[in-house]
């Protein structure tokens, strides 16, 4: 099984994966570290990215959760805001994915976001990322209103 944390930034979606897969004895994947230079430079300079500039990222993920499944589990930590990037991210597999959508408030994810030092991603595009946003129906929801320990320990009891 592949666990994917998602959710807008600043919902700690790293630092969730991160003790997740340590919980679970598996790899730890960031979907960030998978974008184009080009990707990265736009966020930086506070620029939304379109659909056409997350489909090639979207499925290159694809294709790494499919090799990372076949190696047993692992934890991802992806945005998927849409319903369709969620449908990307699964087109390669079939019943080998778990979302994990990390809820939580406009003014907590705000303090966050203010919070981080050396982090590409704009705190000016929280409110596109809020407006992209497609709560999915079939994935584990956790509040983030929450100590991190408290929100893994949540996810390890449900799964």
């Amino acid at each position: 099984m592949v666990y994917i944390v998602m959710g807008v930034s600043g919902c700690g979606k790293s630092s969730v994966g991160q003790l997740l897969a340590e919980r679970l004895q598996a790899p730890f994947y960031d979907a960030d570290d998978y974008h184009s230079e080009n990707n990265i430079e736009k966020m930086s300079n506070g620029i939304a990215l379109n659909d056409d500039d997350r489909r090639p990222w979207l499925l290159g993920l694809a294709e790494r959760i499919n090799s990372w499944h076949n190696q047993g589990p692992a934890v991802l930590a992806c945005s998927a805001l849409k319903q369709q990037y969620r449908d990307l991210l699964t087109s390669t597999t079939t019943n080998v994915v778990q979302f994990v959508y990390l809820q939580g408030s406009k003014a907590l994810l705000t303090a966050r976001l203010e919070g981080r030092k050396n982090h590409f991603m704009a705190t000016g595009l929280l409110d596109s990322q809020l407006n992209t946003l497609e709560e999915p129906d079939d994935a584990l929801v956790v509040s983030i209103d929450n100590t991190v320990d408290g929100i893994v320990t949540q996810i390890v009891k449900a799964i």
